[in-house]
């Protein structure tokens, strides 16, 4: 056995024993794509498909974050364990404008039965970080019953999270133009759960009336109001993000959902996997630059670069002519 496979094996060990550094520890070595990190997910898949994982969506200033952690707290009165992946557009060790997000929802770390993530997305795009669905596994194999992944907060192009969430929660706030922009955008169409929060401000009702409106019936999407800062409506969300669940199961819908995530999954580890494999190397990045500058004297069309950046996988030079 390797010392890479024997620092898994014994990782996992400790933390399916309920050892939350082990938790914490795996969960780097997982973010950061080290291959202890590796060996232990792969150890640890067979553990997963329990939780219930749902993502929570929205533009910035909804107020998900607040949202998040009434959640949390709703699920704990209900007595269930639950995980939280905090996903910001930076470090919150370097970003303090989301930390201050980051530190009221570590209140809820006292509670040995909650584990909250903060991750970077590190330049990925669709609010999620790369690895996030890697990092929802890890907290599923822990025993977490459920799993809570809040989103970054960019905007209309966060779907992402569909492909990581069993049931994907878009929260929007009245006044703001969300309700009209959110009808524009593919945001719409990743929702199980619409959720107006700040719902004591004006214009609520208008934004209920144009989401209901353009909601087909037989899709099932219920539109919540809540106030976060007031833990209002917060049990309603989570009744109906429980009674998606369980339309799911009783449908046979959930299988499907978990093949389409899988399929998801598989091709965008492809899709790194093979970039790594062409750029890790001196000469890998060497043909980058050579075809990027080809690109940018107009020798070269985009498409016609990336396909040939691709041939050299082989090891075949790049040619620009």
């Amino acid at each position: 056995m390797t010392a890479t496979a024997a620092e898994a094996e014994e990782l996992v060990s400790r933390l399916l024993g309920g050892d939350r550094r082990a938790l914490a520890r795996a969960l780097t070595f997982v973010e950061n794509g080290d291959p202890v990190g590796r060996q232990a997910l792969s150890l640890l898949y067979p553990k997963t498909g329990r939780a219930q994982i749902a993502g929570i969506t929205g533009g910035s200033g909804t107020g998900k974050s607040t949202l998040t952690g009434q959640l949390a707290k709703e699920y704990r009165r209900r007595g269930r364990s639950v995980g939280v992946v905090a996903v910001d557009p930076s470090s919150p060790f370097s970003h303090g404008a989301l930390l201050g997000d980051r530190i009221r929802m570590q209140e809820l770390t006292a509670d040995r039965d909650v584990f909250v993530r903060s991750m970077a997305t590190r330049g990925e795009l669709g609010g999620l970080a790369a690895t996030t669905g890697d990092v929802a596994a890890v907290l599923d194999a822990a025993g977490k019953q459920v799993v809570l992944i809040e989103t970054v907060g960019a905007g209309q192009d966060e779907v992402e999270v569909a492909s990581a969430a069993d049931t994907t929660v878009v929260v929007l706030t009245p006044g703001g133009g969300d309700g009209v922009q959110a009808m524009k955008a593919g945001i719409m169409e990743i929702a199980d759960v619409l959720v107006i929060n700040k719902a004591d401000l004006a214009g609520v009702d208008a934004l209920a009336a144009q989401l209901t409106a353009i909601t087909p019936r037989d899709t099932h999407v219920p539109v919540i109001r809540t106030v976060a800062t007031r833990n209002e409506g917060t049990a309603e969300l989570a009744d109906a993000i429980d009674a998606h669940r369980q339309r799911l199961e009783s449908s046979g819908e959930r299988e499907r959902v978990a093949l389409d995530r899988a399929r998801r999954q598989v091709l965008a580890q492809a899709r790194l996997q093979l970039l790594a494999g062409l750029l890790d190397s001196e000469s890998g990045r060497a043909r980058l630059d050579q075809l990027v500058k080809a690109v940018a004297a107009r020798e070269l069309d985009p498409y016609t670069a990336a396909q040939r950046l691709l041939d050299s996988a082989g090891g075949e030079p790049a040619s620009t002519t």
